[in-house]
């Protein structure tokens, strides 16, 4: 089978991927591999997004968060640099946010749920981290894919 990244139907701005990719509706996060839907996904942020989702939409964002826990691997990319965000360059695009209470959603996202969030500081490796991280996992998996449904 060929390493085909899966992109969520509803992510309102998907990464363009050096490999092959198709547009499909996952269950939990906002890129997969074909084949391990269910094993494996990321789900991306943008600063803001970020902000709006753990503090304003929480408790939606937590019901994404528990069926993210049910794959074998699973992240949450944020493209922006935690550093830069906790010396307060990104004050407009926090929306009202203190940093403090950014990096405790994202400690709570960690311990919490288990899941990582990767401050990746720029959109573009914040596209790199998500193709390496899936296609990492798919090489440590060892298993075959999952059927297609």
């Amino acid at each position: 089978m060929d390493f085909r990244l899966v992109i969520d139907t509803r992510e309102q701005e998907p990464y363009t991927f050096d490999c092959a990719s198709i547009r499909h509706c996952l269950e939990a996060g906002d890129y997969s591999v074909q084949g391990y839907e269910s094993r494996v996904a990321v789900e991306r942020k943008s600063l803001v997004d970020l902000c709006r989702t753990v503090i304003h939409e929480r408790a939606r964002f937590e019901r994404e968060l528990v069926k993210l826990t049910a794959h074998g691997a699973a992240c949450v990319v944020v493209e922006a640099d935690l550093d830069r965000v906790l010396r307060g360059e990104h004050a407009g695009e926090l929306r009202g946010v203190s940093p403090a209470s950014l990096l405790g959603a994202a400690l709570h996202i960690q311990i919490q749920h288990g899941i990582p969030v990767i401050w990746c500081g720029s959109r573009p490796a914040a596209r790199h981290f998500t193709e390496q991280f899936l296609r990492m996992y798919v090489r440590l998996a060892g298993a075959p894919p999952c059927p297609q449904q």
